[in-house]
């Protein structure tokens, strides 16, 4: 049976699209039952996370009819009534397996290398797994992807570096502090991207958050979602003897903070290391901080620079991956071809989008 694959992503749709066609893991086996039991498919996966929904599903008989009756029935399941060109994609043999090896191994998501996606699929293939919806088609295919996520994690160098504003704050915060566990963190200012830093922060094991915000509401509702405490703007600096770390990112248009009153700010804070995070435009801290001890500021810039580092060094391993991918594929499908003694379907190619962008 060969493996077909339909779906959107975060290349092909938008949020606005891609919300609509989501699936709660609840709703999964029963969707696969369905399908199933209408012949759609003899095998499948669901995949549904913020970037992609994806069926992966092994299926007899003609893989083109098979994609566009797997598209209508997505599209009727979810009641999705406008017209949909390129933000849905149907592939068939080889790319359908080129794909899930791609998806396992971090090239098809918006940071490329990142390893939450390959969870997210084991997740997916073991609720389908665990109901009886795959089979020796769907569990090869699957096993295989994971391996080749192995093999290219431990052979190149696609996850190396943080490729996010947030992701570099955090990893220059381990090197400052070596850990960030019980680690006093302060976000003056209530932006997007200070909140996401604030998050990456938690995540790797700060102690509590400190929310300053011009609008003490917007702060409370923050703090609140950080599990953190609120304080009026004007409060801020009486803090500092016990932050470790500030995020900043007020809209304030001259410096919040300069080299004078950070000198007064740091006086009881006995040589202790302070991270600064200065995430606005126009910059609220001024530069002349950086030339006191024990006090490392990095802007968005610099933030941003070390991202883009990150980001190339990723790119330059895409070429390997790609290699290893083809060369896997290429084996898994002679395999398969040896044993079902007969030639693979055709490519699909009702849709002009053969296989979503990396």
């Amino acid at each position: 049976m060969p493996i077909v694959v339909i779906g959107l992503n975060h290349q092909t749709a938008p949020i606005t699209v891609r919300e609509r066609f989501a699936f709660a893991d609840s709703l999964v086996p029963e969707t696969l039952a369905r399908m199933k039991s209408e012949g759609l498919i003899q095998e499948g996966v669901i995949l549904s996370t913020c970037n992609r929904v994806e069926i992966y599903a092994a299926t007899e008989g003609n893989p083109v009819e098979a994609g566009k009756k797997l598209v209508q029935f997505l599209t009727n399941f979810h009641s999705y009534e406008e017209v949909l060109t390129d933000e849905i994609y149907s592939i068939g043999e080889p790319l359908s397996v080129q794909h899930l090896f791609k998806v396992a191994c971090g090239l098809d998501s918006m940071v490329l290398g990142e390893t939450e996606i390959l969870g997210q699929l084991k997740k997916a293939y073991d609720l389908a797994l665990q109901h009886k919806h795959t089979g020796l088609r769907l569990n090869k295919a699957f096993q295989r992807a994971f391996n080749v996520a192995k093999q290219i994690r431990t052979e190149t160098n696609i996850q190396r570096g943080n490729t996010s504003v947030a992701s570099v704050a955090v990893e220059l915060a381990e090197k400052i502090f070596n850990t960030l566990q019980d680690r006093q963190v302060m976000v003056v200012g209530a932006g997007e991207t200070s909140e996401k830093t604030a998050r990456a922060l938690l995540g790797r094991g700060a102690r509590s958050i400190i929310v300053s915000n011009r609008s003490f509401d917007r702060a409370e509702v923050l703090a609140k979602e950080l599990g953190g405490r609120a304080i009026p703007f004007e409060d801020w600096a009486a803090e500092f003897d016990l932050i470790d770390i500030v995020i900043s990112s007020t809209s304030a248009p001259h410096y919040v903070l300069d080299r004078p009153k950070l000198e007064l700010l740091i006086r009881n804070r006995r040589g202790r290391p302070l991270l600064l995070v200065d995430i606005a435009v126009p910059r609220d801290i001024d530069p002349e901080v950086n030339m006191l001890d024990n006090v490392y500021l990095y802007n968005v810039d610099d933030l941003q620079s070390i991202a883009d580092e990150s980001l190339k060094q990723r790119q330059d391993e895409i070429k390997k991956c790609l290699a290893i991918i083809e060369s896997k594929s290429k084996a898994f499908l002679q395999v398969g071809r040896f044993q079902r003694q007969f030639d693979p379907f055709p490519l699909i190619t009702f849709n002009p989008l053969l296989s979503p962008r990396a």
